[in-house]
């Protein structure tokens, strides 16, 4: 399970559509509506913000919303609309790494959409993040698998 912090326009079609799977499986964890993954290092971040269930809704509706930038037809009744203006902690090394492991699958799956990234990293020279989170400076985060 992999719930990326960068930006979601950096992802491929491949990379958005098993976000989006793997978020619904995310949503099941903290609903408690699973046996697995309770424990997954990826929901920490969820499990400790104010509304864990809306934080992962307001998750779900921004990857809806890139899903429709792309033309997908993803199910909106998965999730609730939410208020949620809580903005997860982020450590800046975190997503540095975040994008350099998905380029690293980019280069071998969709190598367009890793020379895309690359672009635009050269123009901003800055990595984005998902709206749902705020970039502070530090190291990668304790739950990251690496």
């Amino acid at each position: 399970m992999r719930l990326w912090s960068i930006n979601l326009t950096y992802l491929d079609s491949i990379g958005l559509v098993a976000l989006w799977r793997e978020t619904l499986l995310a949503k099941n964890v903290l609903q408690g509506k699973t046996k697995g993954y309770k424990n997954h290092p990826q929901l920490i971040r969820f499990k400790n913000s104010q509304d864990p269930i809306k934080s992962i809704d307001f998750y779900l509706s921004l990857i809806y919303l890139e899903s429709l930038k792309r033309n997908f037809n993803f199910n909106k009744t998965k999730f609730k609309t939410t208020d949620f203006k809580e903005k997860i902690i982020i450590n800046k090394e975190q997503i540095k790494f975040e994008f350099n492991h998905l380029q690293k699958k980019l280069k071998e799956r969709n190598f367009e959409k890793y020379l895309e990234n690359k672009t635009l990293f050269s123009k901003n020279n800055k990595i984005e993040s998902n709206n749902l989170f705020n970039i502070i400076a530090g190291p990668i985060e304790h739950w990251e698998k690496i």
